[in-house]
């Protein structure tokens, strides 16, 4: 493992934890693998703010449409044992369809490329006004035609993934919640997942929250009712750590996999470009991709009612990043994003070194926080506010014991200028002087702020 691995999750697990504040949200979890080796696991928050249960590492969550990333692996494990081709018409294996919806293939639904309806007619089951749809359900609403021609555009379709559900019953001969549990999840060695709910009786399990918005407080949501027909697209149940133990074994180069090198290839190609997107991503058969900051990523993320979650790898880096939330607007992305940019800002600078080390610390004022965070031989001013943030940093260089001066900085900020720190009579750090503004730990900075501001009356117009 790179030596700048571990100092980088150790201000990840900072940054994260300071987010959370920030944030207000109820729980988070981050689980990092090197290759198939879990490394990070941290829980933050709660798993039911209505009884104040704290959220463990262990509590599993729903990972929603993640869930496609399990049942694209079991295509393709049907495809090596040679009970299907990608160029089939799933209408040789389930009946009911509208002709057009039975012309569709394996492969077309496998990337979203089929022009299938995205949710059917009623979609009423992503707000909890109606159960999942079962089997007939979901063949009802598939004897419609497609919504646009096959194999023009990526076109998300939950339906799709359903119907590649009914498609792995009709060749396995098998439920396909037994099939897949048994040939995919068991098979990769993980013993957190279930393919839909219920899951075992007495397993943690962190609830679902709504926003804030709307009703001015968190409700919870139970999030424990069954996907059905749809859980081939959504149905998963699991923990961050199972679910970087899975996607580490989809990379091309991962020693231990449920698939074949060139089904793990097939999985993960850029096979349709995601159209009208502000940001530029890409689906091959079950798995998102696409590039930050020069990193090739591939992965999936999930939304149900109550959850947020996403997961990349990093195969040039051999790392799986997960992080889960337990709210609707859980800041997932946002955050998996964050713990990236660290990532790379380590990889490029490398691990403190032994001088430099010593400055690392968490500074307040009445404008926020300041992170000094050291990388290689420098020290950066971080803004744990931002999502990434390293985004222009000022770059510190350490002239003495207490001593540095702001070596590169933006235009706005104080290039050029001293920074000190400040000992107590015992020797202890207890300011913090950024150019010409003191900064204090956060106890003495809140304590502060309270007298200066605690007593002022509001101004009412």
């Amino acid at each position: 493992m790179d030596r700048w691995l571990q100092p980088a999750l150790d201000y990840a697990v900072s940054w994260l934890a300071f987010q959370m504040r920030v944030s207000e949200q109820p729980g988070c979890i981050v689980a990092v693998a090197h290759r198939d080796r879990v490394i990070l696991e941290r829980a933050f928050g709660h798993a039911d703010l209505g009884t104040g249960e704290k959220l463990t590492p262990r509590h599993r969550f729903r990972i929603a449409s993640h869930s496609k990333s399990f049942t694209a692996a079991g295509i393709l494990k049907l495809r090596e044992r040679r009970k299907l081709h990608l160029d089939d018409a799933v209408g040789q294996y389930v009946t009911g369809l509208h002709p057009r919806v039975a012309e569709a293939t394996i492969g077309q639904l496998l990337s979203h490329s089929g022009g299938l309806v995205r949710d059917g007619a009623d979609a009423g089951y992503f707000g909890d006004r109606r159960p999942f749809p079962s089997a007939r359900e979901l063949l009802a609403d598939l004897q419609a035609p497609p919504v646009v021609e096959a194999n023009t555009r990526f076109k998300y379709s939950n339906h799709g993934y359903g119907l590649l559900g009914l498609a792995i019953e009709a060749i396995s001969g098998e439920k396909y919640r037994s099939w897949i549990k048994r040939e995919i999840v068991d098979a990769a060695g993980l013993r957190e997942t279930e393919p839909d709910m219920p899951i075992a009786r007495g397993t943690p399990f962190a609830r679902g929250h709504s926003p804030k918005l709307l009703v001015g407080t968190r409700l919870v949501i139970q999030g424990d009712q069954q996907q059905h027909a749809i859980a081939p697209a959504g149905g998963c149940v699991s923990t961050a750590g199972d679910v970087v133990r899975y996607y580490a074994q989809l990379a091309p180069g991962a020693k231990r996999s449920v698939l074949g090198v060139g089904s793990r290839r097939e999985m993960i190609r850029r096979q349709w470009r995601n159209p009208h997107a502000s940001q530029e991503s890409y689906y091959g058969f079950g798995i998102i991709s696409g590039t930050l900051g020069g990193w090739d990523w591939f992965g999936h993320g999930g939304g149900l009612q109550g959850y947020s979650s996403r997961t990349v790898v990093l195969p040039a880096r051999e790392l799986t990043i997960c992080v889960l939330t337990n709210a609707t607007d859980g800041w997932s992305g946002y955050w998996l994003d964050g713990v990236m940019h660290i990532l790379r800002t380590f990889a490029a600078r490398g691990a403190p070194t032994r001088r430099a080390r010593d400055w690392a610390g968490r500074w307040w004022s009445t404008w926020g926080a300041l992170d000094l965070v050291p990388v290689g031989d420098v020290v950066l001013g971080a803004n744990p506010h931002g999502g990434n943030p390293f985004a222009d940093a000022t770059e510190v260089e350490i002239t003495g014991r207490d001593r540095g001066r702001m070596k590169l900085a933006n235009g706005y900020a104080n290039h050029g200028e001293p920074v000190r720190r400040v000992r107590n009579k015992a020797g202890r750090l207890s300011e913090l002087w950024w150019s010409a503004a003191r900064l204090q730990p956060e106890a003495q900075a809140a304590a502060e702020m309270r007298r200066r501001y605690g007593g002022a009356k509001r101004r009412t117009r």
